[in-house]
């Protein structure tokens, strides 16, 4: 009898925290839903970013539309069109061309989360002294993204996105969010424009 009674005990606690990690997940994605649905990804976005991490720190502007970002800092300025992304270094006067993936993409662009975590994550909501705190893991650990923490205000504001790839953790926190009606020509290197700049495809 004390056997049946130790495992329906074990059930219960089973089911129970099951069901609270369910609610968990639930609540976690309803947060970045809400997030998500705050950028205008039709016509565009513009914000203000910092990136920390092992020996990088930089600060610059963003601009996102659909599927696409213009990154700007003191040091490169990089277009992605979706498909294709080109780094401009400035002190070199050189364009390197890629074909990122999700991790090198996140790297520049904070807003990798408005697709990232719509599936391959699995998701749990914190609740700390800044706001609502998403943490992703991946399903996958091949993932070049394996986990994040977004944390998001009480407007439903993304201020701080956390990323762990293979080189460690890096940090990005956003401000000055605006909505802004942008070209789809903003996402693509213009080689007119840097006559003299040294294009290196590394795709």
């Amino acid at each position: 009898m004390k056997k049946i009674l130790t495992i329906i005990v074990l059930m219960a606690v089973a089911v129970i925290t099951s069901t609270a990690a369910n609610d968990s997940s639930s609540a976690a994605k309803k947060t970045l839903d809400k997030a998500a649905a705050k950028f205008n990804i039709k016509s565009g976005t513009t914000a203000n970013f910092t990136i920390t991490g092992d020996k990088i720190k930089q600060s610059g502007t963003i601009s996102i539309k659909k599927n696409m970002f213009q990154a700007s800092t003191p040091s490169t300025i990089v277009w992605y069109n979706g498909k294709t992304q080109w780094t401009y270094v400035k002190k070199n006067d050189e364009v390197n061309v890629s074909t990122p993936n999700a991790a090198k993409q996140a790297s520049m662009n904070p807003y990798t989360f408005l697709t990232l975590y719509k599936k391959g994550y699995d998701m749990e909501l914190q609740q700390t002294a800044s706001g609502k705190q998403v943490h992703l893991k991946a399903q996958n650990q091949k993932s070049s993204i394996k986990e994040a923490y977004i944390l998001v205000d009480a407007n439903s504001d993304i201020k701080e996105v956390k990323m762990r790839q293979a080189s460690g953790w890096i940090t990005i926190t956003i401000s000055n969010v605006k909505s802004s009606n942008l070209s789809d020509a903003l996402f693509t290197f213009n080689a007119k424009d840097y006559p003299k700049a040294e294009v290196i495809d590394l795709r």
